[in-house]
């Protein structure tokens, strides 16, 4: 079976007048538009990132053509793919696909033959409150085991840390099972292990409870590295994390496999692409022509390849003509909002 993870840092992207028409001849004319709405050009790179991952993958890893690939919008909003399938030269099991932007990256997850999500955190200070409001606020999203772990971390920072690896651990579990704003993020609770995270070392013990009682054969891995759209299942956030999404990108990566009745029959990793960034992928049920999966000891560590914008658009072809006037729009736009610079400046 296939697997991907990319990512792009679209933080440090500062496209020129030829790259930023090119990339916006290169997808769908709705989503140029889309992405020409947004406000500040910190978003619209971010957006722009993720319809190219999405369109290379299909490209590269489908065998459609890039002129041929058709993604839409459910009725919720969420991307999938129009195209007809094709057989791919690995196997004929079917992709699925999530990509997720926030804080310096955009970044995309793949599977064949399961279905994927993934969800992105970057550690930063609340722009809106202390730490102490903040904490407050989300009080009701974390069992009392997880915040006497998130306050017990150390300085602000650490405690912060520990509070997006938890939101990232429940968000990616959210997204696996395919449920949103019903389901109640008590139910699931994480015991993390009391080793700390180093670079690239892999670690296998974080526990996750469900109504309280231990899945004992779920598998969580942590693997720190220095440098991931489903059109199965709908992706849905809760409504925290529009509060969150502006105030971190701490990326945990997540892995595992799901039945319908959330066996436990799979495999957990985080990952840091950083310091401060956390990706979160989630793997959900394996397609029943899948071969009986290899125990979580013999996965080997899922990394991450970083590209350059060279190599996110080596598989492209224009789509529409050159727009002259979406560069003069997109060089006015302030990069982010004013909270969000001093936040990050302030951290």
């Amino acid at each position: 079976m296939g697997s991907v993870r990319w990512a792009f840092r679209c933080g440090s992207w500062t496209p020129g007048r030829s790259d930023w028409l090119f990339a916006a001849r290169c997808i769908q004319r709705e989503e140029k538009d889309r992405i020409g709405q947004f406000v500040f050009a910190k978003d619209a790179k971010s957006a722009m990132a993720g319809r190219l991952l999405l369109r290379r993958l299909v490209c590269e890893k489908m065998g459609i053509p890039w002129s041929e690939i058709r993604l839409e919008r459910s009725p919720r909003g969420k991307p999938y793919l129009a195209t007809p399938g094709k057989v791919s030269s690995e196997s004929d099991l079917a992709w699925s696909f999530n990509l997720s932007h926030q804080g310096d990256y955009a970044v995309l997850a793949a599977e064949q033959g399961r279905q994927v999500g993934v969800d992105i955190m970057k550690t930063a200070m609340p722009g809106c409150s202390s730490v102490l409001e903040f904490f407050r606020i989300m009080t009701r999203q974390f069992t009392a085991h997880e915040w006497s772990a998130i306050q017990s971390a150390g300085s602000e920072h650490q405690q912060l840390a520990a509070f997006y690896r938890h939101w990232a651990l429940k968000e990616s579990f959210i997204k696996a099972i395919g449920t949103g704003l019903g389901f109640n993020l008590q139910r699931v609770e994480f015991h993390l292990p009391s080793e700390p995270l180093t670079q690239d070392r892999v670690l296998h013990q974080t526990k996750m409870h469900l109504d309280e009682e231990e899945e004992e054969d779920w598998v969580f891995e942590k693997l720190f590295e220095t440098a991931a759209m489903s059109y199965h299942w709908p992706h849905r956030q809760p409504a925290e994390c529009l509060l969150l999404h502006f105030v971190f990108c701490w990326f945990s990566i997540l892995f595992f496999a799901l039945t319908p009745s959330i066996d436990a029959d799979g495999l957990l990793e985080e990952s840091l692409l950083d310091a401060d960034h956390h990706v979160a992928v989630a793997l959900g049920p394996a397609d029943n022509t899948c071969p009986a999966p290899r125990p979580p000891s013999l996965l080997p560590p899922t990394t991450f390849t970083v590209l350059s914008f060279r190599e996110l658009i080596d598989s492209a072809s224009p789509l529409t003509d050159e727009d002259p006037t979406y560069w003069d729009s997109f060089k006015m736009k302030a990069e982010a909002p004013q909270r969000q610079k001093d936040t990050h400046t302030s951290t």
